[in-house]
């Protein structure tokens, strides 16, 4: 269910609840002391995602924790008070030093594996590419020559591309 096995108030260990009347009876970590009142909702998380356009040929990186030859979007997690515009434009300059010219969203996408819900927008960038220790590597793809992949992010680039009119066929993980 959870990582979590304390409270983060009390310190109380955390105890499986059901609460057919209020949360609609799914199982939730809650704290045992009724006084704290915690409860973990474990929702998921908003994650913006970029198709980065950089002259005319989409941006796609490979994180240092991924394996050769995997390559994908570049993402990241909101921070408090941005708007995923915002947040999307702030990732894609500490990922790779170039500014947004324009932000348009292409979608919203469930990530269930992860728990996050994908923001992911079509990104038009400028300037001289620099990765953050982040990021290991990075291709410049035609938009024509494609490959996205069935999870994550991947439905997002797919949608990109048909409304562009670009043919494709999903692959199992990106850098297939």
């Amino acid at each position: 269910m959870s990582e979590y096995q304390f409270c983060p108030r009390c310190a109380s260990r955390l105890t499986e609840r059901a609460d057919p009347e209020h949360e609609g009876g799914r199982v939730r970590l809650a704290c045992p002391d009724l006084a704290c009142g915690y409860v973990h909702w474990n929702n998921p998380l908003p994650v913006v995602a970029a198709i980065v356009e950089y002259e005319g040929r989409i941006l796609l990186a490979r994180n240092a924790a991924w394996p050769e030859g995997m390559f994908a979007l570049i993402t990241g997690f909101l921070e408090n008070g941005e708007t995923p515009e915002e947040g999307i434009a702030r990732e894609v300059f500490e990922e790779t030093a170039l500014r947004a010219q324009s932000v348009e969203l292409v979608g919203v996408y469930e990530f269930v594996r992860k728990n996050e819900l994908i923001i992911a927008y079509h990104v038009k960038a400028a300037g001289t590419i620099a990765l953050s220790p982040e990021l290991l590597e990075y291709q410049l793809v035609e938009p024509a020559k494609l490959r996205p992949w069935r999870a994550g992010t991947g439905p997002a680039l797919g949608d990109w591309m048909r409304r562009r009119g670009l043919p494709f066929e999903f692959v199992e993980r990106p850098g297939q």
